[in-house]
């Protein structure tokens, strides 16, 4: 698919504002960045709300109201560009951005800032500037050596229609039956006036008070036989589905395609019934363990997400093709570098089948081709699969064959990290031989180990251990086991220093994520020390700063922006931290004070170096060895006896240990301490 500047700059003008000057290049029509010989492991990313991040046009300031946490206060893409120079001293090489199509303007009251609620995928966010100031923003980011991911929303859409339950025309919220009714609670259920109520008016309040419907034609519950049309005399079939039309909202059914995209008029969009799967919102999350996982599943990959957000059929060959189409396009226009893309396991059952190419065969496969066909190398595609089930989201990442081989994610958003490492071991003093149990399932090393067999955790390898494609294919040529995502909080989970958490943790965990395996990602405000609850506390405005810590906009002159500083550049010192093989050397099976409370050790080698990483996860001061009683004996490396090994960690004295017989060594730790070890 080609997009000339004609076609695109004139069909832009028509669908509101896209702004630029008319004698320059369309975006589409520029270089695109080859990113040929990168390295994804070499990045740290950044993840940026743009709404929240900085305000650098107020003249697209609309609706904007900043103190209100739900609604849009005014970041845009020209506030990226004002602060590059803030990302560049802090050090990080790829900034994630949220999504920049146009939205549903709000929703009950909430605005749509964070960019989740596509209203048209063809067309831009108005809220963050034109066309040409996004491309402005991504040139700019690879003039400094930035990268630029784009969020992606394929799962569903924003809240667009309703379901015309009792088919009166009207998005209707109502309550159906008896319930405990007033006679019931003030005379049959009263004592004192009990024997006025007739054996009939008992039954009723007993039967009645478990008959109570709420119908919410937004958001309905979800119904395996797509949700149906009801009153009070019964069901007559499927509901209609009404789009709303409120401009004022941008609530208005998904305009058709521009000219220029190509799409035949005689093929239905976006703003089509039959594009969705009409079944209704996802309830199972609620007590989930009571259902059984099909059902589950069922629910996750057909079902509306909470909020009306309605689910696409993207098993329909033409919304399959609309969505692949859409997405292509915003890589050349934009030149993004790799793409997050949001609710991962809502589409496919790679689980079930790994050879059914389903939708992300389809769509990852197409959009390597897409990079590749721009000259562009290395376009890294990670998904977002909220869950703590290993085996359930590392399925995603395997490619298959159905006659065609075909890849899917080169990496996911590490979930069942955060839920199974991360948390408990780093703010909840779990034994830390949970996080080499996560590496073992992933990589299928010693499937033998009998405390995470005892734990649950599957013999492996949950990733796949093999590259999908080649760079010059568009691929990262590098296995998914390799690249995955690790963060320690994000935009849908509270602050890793929300609740029961200190800085002190916060660094151990830091220096988990910069030496860890795989790819770090740091949430905005991180290096600021936010520390905000759930959605949408933790969205909040960096450029107000810190106050509760006393710390300005922007602020790089304090103790704790200089620590994840200089965690990157060490990062980027040492190849063995950023691509190294791993070798853990020491981790703990149980909790509580003992002599080696909390201590995670691994080594990191590359045929350069070889790194020595050691954490402390407790609050004690704790060593690399054994309890007396358990033997005393103590850590060893692949280091030779006689090497003497210093501490090159952020905020450290540079503490040198000693390699003895074997390579054994005891390395000493403070509370939540972080000792990098390289041979002097």
């Amino acid at each position: 698919m080609t997009f000339t500047r004609s076609a695109l700059f004139a069909s832009c003008l028509a669908a509101a504002a896209c702004g630029g000057a008319g004698d320059l290049d369309h975006p589409a029509d520029m270089p695109h960045q080859s990113n040929a010989g990168l390295d994804w492991r070499d990045q740290v990313i950044y993840q940026i709300m743009v709404d929240r991040f900085d305000n650098g046009d107020p003249d697209n300031d609309i609706n904007v109201e900043p103190s209100v946490p739900g609604r849009y206060h005014g970041g845009d893409w020209q506030g990226i560009i004002d602060r590059l120079d803030y990302l560049e001293e802090l050090g990080v090489t790829a900034l994630w951005i949220s999504p920049v199509v146009r939205n549903t303007e709000e929703d009950a009251g909430f605005a749509s800032y964070h960019g989740y609620w596509t209203q048209d995928f063809l067309r831009h966010n108005p809220h963050f500037g034109d066309l040409y100031k996004l491309r402005e923003m991504v040139d700019a980011a690879h003039a400094r050596g930035m990268l630029v991911i784009l969020d992606v929303v394929t799962n569903h859409v924003g809240q667009l229609f309703f379901y015309d339950i009792n088919g009166n025309g009207r998005p209707d919220d109502w309550l159906s039956g008896g319930g405990l009714s007033h006679t019931c609670v003030q005379i049959c259920n009263n004592p004192e006036r009990a024997d006025e109520c007739s054996p009939d008016e008992q039954v009723y309040c007993e039967e009645g008070k478990d008959y109570l419907e709420r119908i919410i034609e937004w958001d309905p519950e979800y119904d395996p036989r797509q949700i149906q049309g009801w009153t009070s005399l019964g069901f007559s079939g499927p509901a209609e589905i009404r789009f709303t039309d409120w401009p004022d909202q941008n609530r208005v059914p998904p305009s058709r395609p521009p000219e220029w995209f190509g799409w035949p008029e005689d093929k239905a969009w976006f703003d089509d019934p039959s594009w969705y799967n009409r079944r209704g919102r996802v309830y199972t999350w609620w007590h989930e363990g009571s259902y059984s996982r099909e059902f589950v599943r069922e629910q996750e990959t057909l079902g509306d997400f909470p909020g009306g957000l309605k689910d696409l059929d993207t098993d329909h060959p033409d919304v399959k093709e609309a969505l692949i189409r859409a997405f292509q396009y915003w890589i050349e226009v934009a030149d993004f570098d790799g793409f997050r893309i949001d609710t991962v396991k809502h589409i496919d059952r790679p689980e079930l089948s790994i050879n059914a190419r389903g939708f992300w065969g389809e769509f990852t496969t197409r959009m390597r081709e897409k990079a590749a066909d721009l000259g562009k190398q290395n376009f890294f595609i990670f998904g977002e699969a909220f869950d703590g089930n290993d085996e359930l989201i590392g399925a995603y990442t395997f490619g298959g064959n159905d006659g065609e081989p075909f890849g899917r994610f080169d990496s996911v958003f590490y979930f069942s990290q955060y839920y199974r490492g991360v948390q408990p071991v780093f703010k909840g003093g779990a034994p830390t031989k949970n996080l080499e149990c996560l590496y073992n399932s992933r990589t299928g090393r010693n499937p033998t180990d009998a405390f995470c067999d005892a734990q649950g955790y599957a013999d492996g390898p949950t990733f796949q251990g093999t590259p999908h494609a080649t760079p010059e294919q568009g691929g990262i040529g590098l296995a998914p086991q390799q690249v995955l995502v690790n963060f320690l909080d994000n935009h849908d989970l509270p602050r890793f220093l929300f609740e029961n958490a200190t800085v002190a943790q916060l660094r151990a965990a830091l220096g988990f994520l910069f030496t860890w395996d795989g790819i770090p990602c740091v949430y905005y405000g991180t290096e600021q020390i936010f520390d905000g609850g759930v959605d949408p506390r933790n969205r909040e405005d960096m450029y107000l700063g810190n106050p509760e810590q006393g710390l300005a906009p922007w602020a790089t002159d304090h103790e704790h922006f200089a620590y994840v500083r200089d965690f990157i550049q060490l990062r980027k010192d040492h190849v063995a931290l950023r691509r190294g093989a791993v070798d853990p050397r020491w981790s703990t099976e149980v909790g509580g004070a003992r002599r080696d409370a909390g201590i995670f050790a691994f080594e990191r080698s590359t045929a350069e170096e070889t790194v020595l990483v050691v954490l402390n996860a407790a609050d004690q001061d704790s060593e690399t060895c054994a309890p007396v009683a358990d033997g005393g004996a103590c850590m060893t490396t692949s280091f030779p006896s006689g090497t003497t090994l210093v501490d090159v960690a952020p905020n450290n004295d540079g503490a040198t240990f000693a390699v003895g017989a074997g390579g054994e060594v005891t390395v000493t730790m403070p509370p939540y301490g972080v000792r990098v070890l390289v041979a002097q």
